[in-house]
């Protein structure tokens, strides 16, 4: 279903193409990432209510470099468990039409595999990134994680 609540034509059904997240976490084939943790965006002290994934190595890249933890930004190949919609941060507003083919959902995603053949953002894109997210939440802007 997208975000209105029609279901997905043959087209834009995000279950025919390859889907990642981006993240730090270690992961292995057949762990389970879900949603309840903490954000990486926004309020820090809150808990997320979904779990993000997108058909692109870009966004995923930007998962793998702006979230929060230690060790190596990691991309992860993954299957949805449950449904799927697209992610109102990405989409409508800012992005009509979902071109960065972003996604969440309420219910686990199963790692298939790790993506490796993936390259970051200059270190000048990266930073410009993180000021601006700096900026919104000086601003009070909270994600849409309802």
């Amino acid at each position: 279903m997208n975000t209105r609540g029609k279901p997905m034509t043959a087209t834009n059904d995000p279950s025919s193409q390859r889907l990642y997240h981006g993240t730090k976490a270690d992961l292995k084939p057949g762990d389970l990432i879900g949603p309840g943790r903490p954000p990486n965006f926004g309020k820090l002290a809150r808990k997320t209510t979904f779990v993000y994934l997108t058909a692109t190595l870009d966004a995923a890249t930007w998962g793998a470099e702006l979230s929060l933890g230690d060790g190596p930004g990691r991309i992860y190949i993954v299957e949805p468990t449950g449904p799927i919609m697209d992610d109102p941060n990405l989409t409508d507003k800012k992005f009509p039409g979902n071109p960065t083919k972003s996604y969440r959902s309420r219910q686990p995603l199963r790692v298939i595999a790790e993506h490796t053949n993936w390259q970051g953002h200059s270190p000048e894109v990266l930073q410009a990134m993180k000021d601006s997210l700096a900026r919104l939440k000086q601003l009070g802007v909270e994600p849409i994680d309802d």
